[in-house]
Parts: structure tokens; C-alpha cells; sequence
């Protein structure tokens, strides 16, 4: 007599991207009706067929995943041990301190359970793997590139120029990953700006996102991150020089009691700026 009963699917994106590891499992007197779940947003949900003891489970060890896609979709890959709610007492001879699992795997935003088996210890995570994932998922703002003067219609040569990024582009953003009983979080803070001119001047490293021009400011004063033009860009590609700016973002991650840093992430910005010289107008005649 079968039981029908549903259970979320433990097929999070995250998973696809970490390994877990454990020794030969230890089988159980009965085999589980198998699973089949199928990722979906609107109803993230599988049936499980719990079924009378039988012959043993069919898994027989860990798997590594492979590395996800980061988009936020569930389109990575790779397959990990996720804990298994089942009204079945422990394996003959076997203590309390182990459990259900089932290997789980995704493919390509489908994912699928083996039938359950019993493993003396719970499977461990690694950690730095999930860490990495929860980086891929880190969705990181572009700069927002502000000036005074403004670069439209045109600045002009000789004119102090500054620059800095909008505030709301700036700031601290996170992201987790998680497999059963385990979550790490990836956070990335913004920790300078790179100004690139496109005039051949070298470029201007600024630490954090530069001081905004406020009205009554005097405009020719020196900014805390700017650049003055000293050349007409007419003679440039589309007649304007190419102004970006490029960001640094430190990663760190934190999960399971530890923690440490990643590899750091970059976002970019450009507008193109046009930079005129001033013509002098002598008796009202120019």
C-alpha cells in the first residue's frame, strides 16, 4: 500500500555548485518510491512515493557538482545529498545519529532524486564551493555616472570637470546560496572608482564614489575626483573622448561558523563627453 505525500524539492540553484561527501552509504532493509521533480518558480513542489520495505536503496556515494550559472534561473548543474523526510525507522542495527538521503541532481533547471538511503553520518559540504555560488548570484549595479558640468551638449577645455557616482549605486550587496542545513552568504562592498578619461591622460583611481557638486560650489574649484580637459576632442572618434568608470568590489562570505574573502568583482560605466575650446569675443565680434 503506497503513501502519497509532498514534500518540497531540495533542488536549489546553489546546490549545483558544491560538492558533498560521505562515506559508503549504508543501505536500508527497504528501497523508497522514486522522485521526479521538475523546477518551477510558481509551484517549486515534487510528489514522493513512500513505499513498503523492500530491496536496498540504489545510491552509493557522493557526488561532485559542476559550476552554476549565476543568473538566478536554476540553469546550473550537479547533484549533492539532501536530507529526506520519511516515516521509516533506521536501517536494522543502525543508531539515531544518521538518516534519509536521497542524491539529488539538477540538470539544466530539471532536477531528480534517487531512491533514499541511509547514511550513518550527513554528508559535508564544502563550503568554499558554496561560497563561489553564492558569489555568482551577487547582481552588482553599474555606476551611475554624474558631472558638473554636465557633459551635454559639451564641457569645456581648461574647465574643471567633476565627477562622481550616484550614492545608489553605491553600497554594500548580498547574495546566498544554501543546501539543506547549510546557507552561505556572499557580500560585496564597493571600495574604489576608476576614472579612464579617453583623452590619453592616465587614469584616476578615487576611493569611494567621489564628492557631489552642490549648487554654490565654485565650479572651477579643484574637485576631490575630477579631471579639466586640456584638448578639444574634435579630433577624436565621434568628435568626444570616451569618460568611464570602472568599480572594485571586495567579496567576502560568512556561513556555518566561518568565513573569508573571494576574488573581487568589477562594474563599468561610459558616456561620451564632448570638450570644446572657449572662443574669445573681442569688440562684440567673435
Amino acid at each position: 500500500m503506497l503513501m502519497r505525500r509532498t514534500s518540497r524539492c531540495l533542488i536549489a540553484a546553489a546546490a549545483a555548485a558544491i560538492v558533498l561527501a560521505s562515506g559508503s552509504p549504508g543501505y536500508a532493509d527497504g528501497g523508497i518510491g522514486g522522485v521526479n521533480c521538475t523546477q518551477n518558480p510558481s509551484a517549486p513542489e515534487c510528489e514522493i512515493s513512500a513505499g513498503t520495505p523492500g530491496g536496498p536503496g540504489g545510491s552509493t556515494g557522493g557526488s561532485q557538482g559542476g559550476g552554476g550559472s549565476g543568473d538566478g534561473s536554476g540553469g546550473g548543474n550537479g547533484c549533492y545529498w539532501a536530507p529526506v523526510d520519511v516515516d521509516l525507522p533506521p536501517p536494522a542495527g543502525k543508531g539515531p545519529e544518521g538518516g534519509w538521503y536521497a542524491r539529488t541532481c539538477v540538470a539544466n533547471g530539471l532536477g531528480s532524486q534517487d531512491v533514499p538511503v541511509w547514511l550513518d553520518q550527513a554528508p559535508q559540504v564544502d563550503l568554499a564551493a558554496l561560497a563561489q555560488t553564492a558569489r555568482s548570484r551577487l547582481r552588482l549595479p553599474s555606476p551611475q555616472i554624474h558631472t558638473n558640468p554636465a557633459t551635454a551638449p559639451f564641457v569645456l577645455v581648461q574647465v574643471p570637470v567633476w565627477l562622481w557616482v550616484d550614492p545608489a549605486t553605491w553600497g554594500a550587496r548580498s547574495a546566498t546560496a544554501s543546501v539543506p542545513g547549510v546557507s552561505v552568504t556572499a557580500t560585496a562592498t564597493p571600495t574604489r572608482v576608476v576614472w579612464s578619461f579617453g583623452d590619453g591622460s592616465e587614469d584616476l583611481a578615487c576611493t569611494g564614489p567621489g564628492k557631489p557638486w552642490k549648487p554654490g560650489t565654485d565650479p572651477r574649484a579643484s574637485s576631490p575626483c575630477g579631471h579639466t580637459y586640456t584638448s578639444s576632442s574634435a579630433v577624436a572618434a565621434g568628435a568626444a573622448f570616451r569618460l568611464r568608470a570602472t568599480v572594485t568590489w571586495s567579496v567576502t562570505w560568512s556561513g556555518a561558523g566561518s568565513g573569508g574573502a573571494l576574488a573581487p568583482l568589477t562594474t563599468t560605466s561610459a558616456v561620451s563627453v564632448r570638450v570644446a575650446e572657449s572662443q574669445a569675443i573681442v569688440g562684440g565680434v567673435r
